[in-house]
């Protein structure tokens, strides 16, 4: 399971940059493509959280939807899993978004 490697680490830099304040909600941003998984990160986050400023914290995940451009009919579509298909048949695409996994915000305060 990578995702207790991953919260570790979005543990530890939002403790350096909570200088020592206790945080009070972080929003994190995960993107369907990333192959990250929210639920297994929620898991993680109270165990990687305890004895850290983020105990305690609120964790929001915004679950971001994959994005790709057909390179065959030019469509703009979401793709709602790891299966990259377009509706027009085609797999020839070019990924547009939803790799991420990224801080989207903290609320730090005592």
């Amino acid at each position: 399971m990578h995702e207790l490697s991953i919260t570790r680490s979005v543990v530890d830099a939002v403790t350096e940059h909570a200088g020592g304040s206790a945080v009070r909600s972080l929003t994190l941003e995960i993107g369907r493509l990333s192959g990250v998984l929210p639920d297994a990160v929620r898991f993680c986050f109270e165990l990687c959280a305890a004895g850290t400023p983020c105990e305690g914290a609120q964790l929001v995940i915004v679950d971001t939807p994959g994005r790709a451009r057909c390179r065959d009919c030019a469509a703009d579509v979401e793709l709602p899993d790891q299966i990259p298909l377009c509706p027009c048949g085609s797999a020839n695409l070019e990924i547009t978004g939803g790799q991420q996994l990224k801080i989207r915000q903290l609320e730090i305060g005592d």
